[in-house]
C-alpha cells in the first residue's frame, strides 16, 4: 500500500497520512511533485489517491498526473480521497472515473471536510475553535473509515451517478472555466520581499525570482500553498487581499501532526 497526494495548505497531507497510518503503519505517503513518485507507485498494487477538490473538480495538476502516466494505473486498486471546504458531490468520483479509463480498479471513494483553504476570499471562513472542531470531526471520520476498510468495507462517497449529477449541477458546470486549465491569475504585490519561499514551495514550479521579487507564470494549479505561507502576504489568486493564511498546522496543539485533537 502507498499513498499519493497533492496538498496545498496541509489538509490533504494530514488526512492521507493519518488514514495510511491506521491502515498500514509502514505505508508511505508521497507528494505528487516528488521526482520518484511514479517509480514508487509502480511498486505497489494498492494506492490511496488524495487531493483537495476545487469547485467540485480535480486540480489540473492531478488530472495531468493521471493522464501523463496512463500505463501506471492498469490493474491497480485505488481508493480516491477528496478533501473539501464545505461541499463536493463527486469530488472523489472525478478522479475515479478518469483512473478507471486507464484500467484502475476503484475500490472506494472518501470525502473529508477540512478547514477552508482559500486564503483571499471571505466565504467559508471560520473561527480558530470552529476549525479545530472541523478537524476533530475529520479525524473521527478517518478513524471510522479505517476501521471499516480493515473489515473489507470501503466507503463509496462520490462514486454514484446521483453524486456526479449533484457535483455537476451545483458547482462544476458553473465554474468549469476556473478548473479546465492552469491559471495565469496569480498576483504578486509590491509587498514581496524576495525571500524565495514561494518558489521552493510551488508544486508546479510556477514561481521564480526576478530582480529580487517573486514572479508568477501561467502554470498555477490553485493549491494556495504559496499564498498560505508567504511571510509578507504578498500573493493572491481569486481575491485581491489575503483574508487569512489558512494552514492545517495552525489548528493543532503542540505541533503534533496526524494525531487527533484532545
Amino acid at each position: 500500500m502507498i499513498g499519493i497526494y497533492l496538498s496545498g495548505t496541509g489538509n490533504t497531507e494530514h488526512c492521507i497520512k493519518k488514514l495510511l497510518f491506521l491502515l498500514d503503519k509502514t505505508a508511505q505517503a508521497v507528494p505528487m511533485e516528488q521526482k520518484d513518485a511514479v517509480h514508487l507507485l509502480s511498486q505497489h498494487d494498492f494506492i490511496v489517491f488524495a487531493y483537495p477538490v476545487q469547485f467540485s473538480n480535480v486540480p489540473v495538476m492531478v488530472k495531468d498526473f493521471i493522464k501523463s502516466h496512463p500505463d501506471l494505473w492498469k490493474g491497480k486498486k485505488i481508493l480516491c480521497v477528496a478533501t473539501m471546504g464545505l461541499f463536493s458531490g463527486d469530488g472523489a468520483g472525478c478522479s475515479a472515473r478518469l483512473l478507471k479509463k486507464y484500467g484502475a480498479e476503484i475500490v472506494g471513494g472518501f470525502h473529508i471536510r477540512m478547514p477552508d483553504s482559500v486564503c483571499d476570499v471571505k466565504l467559508l471562513k471560520k473561527s480558530f475553535q470552529e476549525n479545530r472542531e472541523i478537524i476533530r470531526k475529520a479525524d473521527r471520520k478517518i478513524e471510522k473509515c479505517a476501521e471499516e476498510i480493515r473489515k473489507g468495507r470501503y466507503p463509496k462517497n462520490g462514486l454514484h451517478l446521483y453524486s456526479q449529477i449533484t457535483g455537476l449541477l451545483c458547482q462544476r458546470l458553473w465554474y468549469y472555466s476556473k478548473t479546465k486549465s492552469y491559471s495565469d491569475q496569480l498576483k504578486i504585490s509590491n509587498a514581496c520581499t524576495g525571500c524565495g519561499l514561494c518558489t521552493r514551495l510551488c508544486p508546479t514550479d510556477n514561481l521564480t525570482l526576478k530582480n529580487g521579487k517573486a514572479a508568477a507564470g501561467k502554470h498555477c494549479t490553485m493549491c494556495y500553498r504559496c499564498i498560505s505561507s508567504c511571510p509578507a502576504r504578498a500573493i493572491t489568486l481569486l481575491g485581491h487581499t489575503v483574508i487569512e493564511q489558512c494552514r492545517y498546522d495552525k489548528y493543532i496543539q503542540n505541533g503534533k501532526k496526524n494525531e487527533p485533537l484532545k
